[in-house]
Parts: C-alpha cells; sequence; structure tokens
C-alpha cells in the first residue's frame, strides 16, 4: 500500500479510498463467559528499545516544526520520527529542500525538523533520496547532519519502498535508474553505504525489505534470480546494519484487518529466516525497522487506536526496535460512520483541520488528536524503555493479551477489546509472577473517548472490557525479593538436528546465592513447558518433533530457591532425519505473492518398492489452503493436506522417485512445510 499527499496549500491532504465496511461482532453470549487470561512471566520476549514508539513526518505538512506538534508528540512518548516522508524520500533534495513534482511546505527544512526532534526527546531516522539521489548527496547529508551541525542523526535508510519502482510492474516511486532490478538496488546500497559511512561510521545504514506475505514478496522479476528480498541481502547484506519494511494489513473489514496482528509471530519469523540465509557472516547482527503502517479501516477512529497498540506490542515483542505510525497529519479523505464515531479517513494521528472538497464536512480543529495518537498514547503507559515483553494469551479471538515486566519488578498487561458490541468480563491468571493483592492502576481507553483515563480500579485478576477498548493494568509484586541471581544472556543452539538441540549460554551472575541451576523453558503459546535443567551452562533437549519451530527461555534459580527473570528468547527450528526410507524435495517454482506453485519430488530410498503412497503434511499456519494439485488425489482437512497415490503412479520402485505437485493459497506469512511423511514416515526433506 502507498501513501501519497496530494499537493494542497496548506496542510496537503491525502485522499484515502477506502470505505470501512461491516465490523466483526461476538455473538450475544461472548460477552457472558468471562475470558481467560494467562500471563507468562517465565516466557520472555525482546526487551522495549528506547526507538520504540515512532511517526513519520513529512516536508509537505506545514506543521512539521511547530511547537504544537512536537508538544503532543512528546506527551505520546514519541521516541522516533521519520523524515522527510514515505516517497518523498526518493524525491527530496535536503541542500534545497525541494521535491521536484511534490510540495513542500515552508519551514519544514532539515534544521527544523531536527529542532522538533530534540524538542520532542526522540531519534531521526532519515530516508537518504535513492530514487533521484546520489551517495555524494546522501554523504553530504551525513556531513552537514553530523560533523557540521552535530545533530548525531543514527539511523538512515536507503530509500523508500524501492521495489514499487515498476521493476514488478507496478510502479509509484521515483527512480531515475536505467536499471530498476533489485541487484541494482542493492549495489546502490553498497554504495550509498560506503560514501555515507566513509563520513561518519558510528551511523546505521538501512536497507529497504518486503514485508512478507506483502507484494512483491517472493515475486521473482523478470529477468532476475531471485526475488527482491534474497537478492538485496546477498548483495548488500554486508554492509547494512538493519533491514526496513512497511505493513498495511489490509482487510475489507475492521474485523479483518484487527485480526491482522495475529500474523505477526510468523511474519517476523520469516523475515530473521531470510536475513539468515542470505545475508552472509554476522547477519544476527542486523536488526528490523517498521517505519510505516496504518490499519487502513476506520484510520481516525477506534480500530485505529486498537490496531495501532497491538501491532506495536506484537512486533516490539519480536525485537523491531522501531515502529513508526504513518501518519502525523495527512489530511481530510472518505468520511464515513465506524462504531458511531465520524472517521474523516485521514491516515494521520493529529486532525489537519481541512474539510471536504463541498465544505459539507470539517475535521476537528487542527491538531485534535485522533483515536490512534490515544493508542500510542496507551503504549507508552504500558511499556518503557528497558522493559522486557512477556507472554501472554486468551482463549477469546476478539480479545488479545500483551505484558511487560519493568526494571522495578511491576508489570503491565496491556487488554485489546475488538468487540464493537460487547464488553467482555476477563479472569487473568499469572505464571512466574504474584501480583500484590491492592487494586492495580487501570488505564483505558474507549470508543468515543479524548483521553486515556485512569484509575485504580478491580483487581489484578478481575477487569471488564468495555466494548471496542484498550486497558493497562499496572501491578505491584506480591514481594521484591532482592539478591536474585542475574538474567542469563540470550542463549544460542547448535547441533539442532531432526530430534534434538544443544542450548548454550553465559553464566549468570549470583546474587545473594550462589547459582544452583538453570532451567530452561520452551514456550508454547502463553505456557511455559520445562524442557530441562542442568547446573552447567548447556543443555541437549531431546524428543523434539521434527521441522517444527521452537523458542526457548532460560532461567537462573540460585540454592534459595530465588529465580532470575527469563533470558531473551532463542527462536531455532528443526530439521528433518539425516537419513530415512523417503526423501521429499519441494520447491516454490512460482510466487505471486498470494499463492504459488508448489514442485514434490517424493524418492523411495527403501530396499523394495511401494504399493501404493500417501504423502501427508500439516500447514505451518491457519492462513494456507490447498487450491489444487496434479500426479495425486489431493485433499485438505483443517490444516492437514493428503496426497494419495493414483491407479498410475502408485507403485514406487525402490530408488525411483514419482513427481507431483499443487498450488497453494496464502493469505499471510507464507511458512512452508517442514515435514512430510510417507506412508506414515517421516521423510527426509532435501535443499
Amino acid at each position: 500500500m502507498r501513501l501519497r499527499p496530494a499537493v494542497a496549500a496548506a496542510l496537503t491532504a491525502l485522499v484515502a479510498a477506502v470505505s470501512p465496511a461491516g465490523l466483526a461482532s461476538a455473538g450475544p453470549s461472548a460477552a457472558d463467559t468471562p475470558v481467560n487470561v494467562t500471563v507468562n512471566a517465565r516466557a520472555g520476549l525482546a526487551t522495549m528499545p528506547a526507538t520504540g514508539l515512532g511517526v513519520n513526518d513529512a516536508v509537505w505538512d506545514a506543521e512539521l516544526g511547530t511547537t504544537a506538534v512536537s508538544d503532543r508528540l512528546q506527551a505520546a512518548g514519541v521516541r522516533m520520527i521519520r523524515y522527510p516522508g514515505g516517497s518523498y524520500g526518493d524525491t527530496y533534495h535536503w541542500k534545497t529542500n525541494t521535491a521536484p513534482g511534490g510540495y513542500v511546505a515552508p519551514n519544514t527544512d532539515f534544521d527544523t525538523f531536527m529542532a522538533s526532534v530534540r524538542r520532542v526527546g526522540a531519534q531521526p531516522m532519515v530516508i537518504a533520496n535513492y530514487g533521484t539521489g546520489t551517495p555524494e548527496e546522501a554523504a553530504d547529508w551525513v556531513r552537514y547532519a553530523n560533523v557540521t551541525k552535530g545533530y548525531g542523526a543514527k539511523y538512515w535508510t536507503i530509500g523508500n519502498e524501492n521495489y514499487g519502482n515498476g521493476h514488478y510492474g507496478s510502479g509509484w516511486e521515483a527512480d531515475d535508474h536505467a536499471d530498476k532490478s533489485p541487484s541494482a538496488y542493492a549495489g546502490g546500497v553498497v554504495a550509498y553505504a560506503d560514501a555515507m559511512k566513509a563520513v561518519d561510521p558510528t551511523i546505521k545504514v538501512g536497507a529497504v525489505l518486503t514485508m512478507p506475505a506483502n507484494w512483491p514478496d517472493a515475486v521473482v522479476g523478470d529477468g532476475d534470480a531471485a526475488n527482491w528480498n534474497q537478492t538485496v541481502l546477498s548483495i548488500a547484506g554486508s554492509k547494512i546494519d538493519f533491514v526496513d519494511v512497511h505493513w498495511y494489513p489490509g482487510g475489507t473489514t475492521a474485523g479483518e484487518a484487527l485480526a491482522r496482528p495475529e500474523q505477526i509471530d510468523d511474519a517476523m519469523y520469516l523475515l530473521r529466516r531470510q536475513i539468515a540465509r542470505y545475508a552472509g557472516d554476522g547477519a544476527d547482527r542486523i536488526g528490523i525497522s517498521l517505519t510505516e503502517t496504518n490499519v487502513g479501516v476506520g484510520e481516525d477512529t477506534q480500530p485505529a487506536a486498537l490496531f495501532l497498540a497491538d501491532a506495536y506490542s506484537g512486533l516490539l515483542a519480536n525485537g523491531v526496535f522501531t515502529v513508526d505510525w504513518w501518519n502525523v497529519h495527512n489530511g481530510i479523505g472518505t468520511v464515513s460512520t465506524v462504531a458511531g464515531q465520524t472517521d474523516y479517513g485521514d491516515f494521520g494521528m493529529l486532525s489537519s483541520g481541512g474539510c471536504t472538497s463541498d465544505g459539507a464536512t470539517c475535521e476537528p480543529p487542527l491538531n485534535t488528536p485522533f483515536a490512534p495518537y490515544h493508542g500510542l498514547s496507551m503504549m507508552n503507559d504500558f511499556a518503557r524503555p528497558g522493559d522486557q515483553f512477556v507472554r501472554a494469551g486468551t482463549d477469546q479471538a476478539l480479545v488479545t493479551a500483551h505484558a511487560a515486566r519493568r526494571p522495578n519488578g511491576d508489570l503491565a498487561v496491556l487488554l485489546v477489546n475488538k468487540d464493537p458490541d460487547n464488553a467482555h468480563p476477563v479472569s487473568i491468571g499469572y505464571a512466574g509472577y504474584t501480583p500484590a493483592d491492592a487494586a492495580p492502576t487501570v488505564y483505558s481507553f474507549g470508543n468515543g473517548d479524548t483521553a486515556v483515563h485512569s484509575a485504580r480500579t478491580g483487581s489484578a485478576t478481575s477487569q471488564t472490557l468495555p466494548p471496542y477498548s484498550l486497558t493497562t493494568l499496572v501491578l505491584h509484586p506480591a514481594s521484591t525479593p532482592a539478591g536474585a541471581p542475574a538474567t542469563p544472556a540470550r542463549p544460542t543452539a547448535s547441533a539442532v538436528t531432526d530430534r534434538s538441540a544443544t542450548i548454550s549460554w553465559p553464566a549468570s551472575a549470583a546474587g545473594a546465592h550462589p547459582v544452583a541451576k538453570y532451567e530452561v523453558y520452551r514456550q508454547n503459546g502463553a505456557i511455559s513447558e520445562e524442557l530441562g535443567e542442568t547446573t552447567g551452562t548447556s543443555l541437549t533437549v531431546r524428543n523434539l518433533d521434527p521441522g517444527t519451530r521452537y523458542t526457548v527461555n532460560v532461567i537462573a534459580r540460585d540454592t534459595a530457591g530465588k529465580v532470575s527473570w527469563a533470558s531473551p528468547p532463542l527462536t531455532f527450528t528443526t530439521g528433518s532425519p539425516a537419513s530415512s526410507a523417503c526423501t521429499v524435495h519441494f520447491t516454490d517454482q512460482n510466487d505471486w505473492a498470494s499463492g504459488y506453485v508448489a514442485g514434490v519430488d517424493v524418492t523411495n530410498n527403501g530396499p523394495d518398492p511401494i504399493d501404493g503412497w500417501t504423502l501427508t503434511f500439516t500447514w505451518p499456519t491457519g492462513w494456507q489452503q490447498l487450491s489444487s494439485g496434479w500426479n495425486a488425489t489431493w485433499t485438505q482437512d483443517g490444516r492437514d493436506v493428503k496426497a494419495t497415490s493414483l491407479d498410475s503412479n502408485g507403485r514406487l520402485a525402490a530408488g525411483a522417485t514419482v513427481n507431483i505437485g499443487f498450488v497453494g493459497a496464502y493469505t499471510g506469512p507464507n511458512v512452508l512445510p517442514g515435514t512430510f511423511r510417507l506412508n506414515g514416515t517421516v521423510c527426509t526433506v532435501a535443499e
């Protein structure tokens, strides 16, 4: 999705032709049954970064440098601001403060922007002009920013959505290069990074990638050897410090859009796997920024606030170092009513104060906060820099939960009620944490509210969530025992096979008592299951399932029974058997970012022929499905897929291979199946 401002007089309007339609609602009895919420402090996730809460600003926004806006952003906890504004990043020339073909408002130059950033107390994310610029221009910008002015601008992205330059058939991003292929962009990233870091070696340089399952992810263009992400990482991986992606979740209704954050874990898993596979040695140093997102349905009203809190929490818990909302201001679009509130079709956090062309409808006064602004404020109440996200979950799809543990021992729990019609009572259980009996501080933001409210109400285990609302509980621990062991550092995995893996970690510093042992836990949803314990600093875990993703944490326990915080998470995936009676070679032969053609070669490695065979696998996610297949009878039941031999190919001689295939479809991150069984036997999966 590409949002671009149309030239206007003062604040430029982006007309977004998105009309909110039917809102998902729970059945009449949904609110009668308490939602069970589980918060698991043993299941540690990422730590909230200092740059976590971000927004986009733009040179076509005349309010960019005003104190009124800076005060709003500071109050909401904004800690990163992106400039000069989406696709303008590939037309903007910083020395002249111009963007040929576009509108640049007065008082929006780089120095004005940096003054605003400093007032807010944030860091800048600067887009270096790849589309119509040069490495020399970018290097001069770094020199001016960090040598001449001493701004200390650390994060620089090379371009914006450069895959949208027409190479894949759809073009909105300016690109003056004759070669618009991913390899050309990657070569440009190398040149830009070299030139910019020659001026200031301390800066961080990012390359533009596509979000898994978002166009043109997995698409291989004409003349290319691989898709955009693989090509860029393979060529420029050694030169970059982070990758930059955008995510507009889509969906024709608020209900569809609000369900999309459940895809975040899989999307981040795929993106990190791409980085690890293609970026070369030291790929684990490469961070991830997500510098544009918006709900797209009800963007000024409650769906946007709910989506923002849900998506920011999920992304930051997955280690993304900044999430930046599109946009601070944007302009009135298609006006509609969403859950009883007027939605102006404006992708901004703050009102632009404009009217429709016929003057029939006007936005609230300039800089009035829209609902997503309050969603961002709620995020600031929920998770602060240095807090560690921990796993939380619910048994009701319309209610989601997130949690973060603070350095002082407090625990914050964010609850999102996506049901526009019903309040939901919740019953909250805790693992690895005992809250105090006193009523918690509760922050709330409901449909139609104009501010986040706070009160001490309810209990740590029982609350009622209003319809279409955000609720954050801040809890104190029942006790704060001193002298616990230090938190173990992030573990690593080695010797990973189909059935086992060795988990290792550095020794933890002892607290008041010596460390007695370490416990290794697997995250299974919001539940932790202990895989084993040891007095050493490594543990080989066995009886694992082939082709399965595991996320584990390590906890240190001392001789007095005091336990540390959970380590940062480690995620690894088991493989297939080194040898088996069968081998499967699976290939994604042609992908169009919502479906693909799969080739499956099945080989009988046994000494005897097979008379009649059945190949089975399970989709890793719930948004994958079988469309059609050939050379076998294909069926799908839930997430289980089965291919049964035909009369013509049912006899598979020893050493023989049969080729079958299917067309698969997906509406979320496409994690390919990793385990195949032939007549019940787990096969080796060949690369």
